[in-house]
C-alpha cells in the first residue's frame, strides 16, 4: 500500500499560509486522483456513480441545508465530500488507487516543469515588462494632466 490517498503531500509547515497552501495542494491532487480513478477501466459504475452523485450534490442549487447559511451550509457540504471520498476509498480497488496516485504524481512533476520551462519564463517577463511601461506612461501622463 504504497501510496495510499492520505499519504499524499508533505507534512504542513507551522506558518498558516503555508499549511492552507499545503492543504488545498493535497486537495487538488486527490481531485486528480480520483479523476484518474474514474477514467479507469476496472473502477465499477456505482463508484461513478458515487463520485457524480457527490459532485452533483455539492454544485447543486438544491440542497438539504443551503451554503449560504454561515457554518452549517459549509459544514453540510464538508460531509458530503469527506462521506463520498471514504466510500470512493473503499469502492475502487487497491491497486487501481495506487497505480492513480501515481499517475497524479506524474502529471504533478510534469505540470511543474512545465510551469519552469524557458517559454513560461520568457512569457511572464514579457508581460512584466509590458505592464511596468504601462504603468510608467500612466504615471507620467496622470503627472502631466495634474501639474500643467
Amino acid at each position: 500500500m504504497a501510496g495510499r490517498i492520505g499519504d499524499i503531500g508533505a507534512p504542513p509547515e507551522p506558518r498558516i499560509g503555508s499549511t492552507w497552501r499545503k492543504q488545498a495542494q493535497r486537495i487538488c491532487t486527490q481531485a486528480q486522483i480520483f479523476y484518474f480513478a474514474l477514467k479507469h477501466p476496472r473502477v465499477h459504475w456505482f463508484a461513478k456513480l458515487v463520485a457524480a452523485g457527490t459532485a452533483g450534490y455539492l454544485f447543486s442549487p438544491i440542497q438539504l441545508i443551503p451554503s449560504f447559511i454561515p457554518v452549517v451550509g459549509l459544514l453540510d457540504d464538508f460531509m458530503v465530500l469527506f462521506l463520498g471520498v471514504k466510500l470512493l476509498q473503499r469502492m475502487i480497488p487497491e491497486d487501481v488507487l495506487d497505480e492513480c496516485v501515481e499517475q497524479a504524481r506524474m502529471a504533478e512533476m510534469r505540470r511543474k516543469d512545465e510551469i519552469r520551462s524557458t517559454a513560461a519564463v520568457i512569457a511572464f517577463l514579457a508581460v512584466a515588462t509590458v505592464w511596468f511601461f504601462v504603468a510608467i506612461t500612466a504615471s507620467k501622463l496622470i503627472a502631466l494632466h495634474l501639474f500643467p
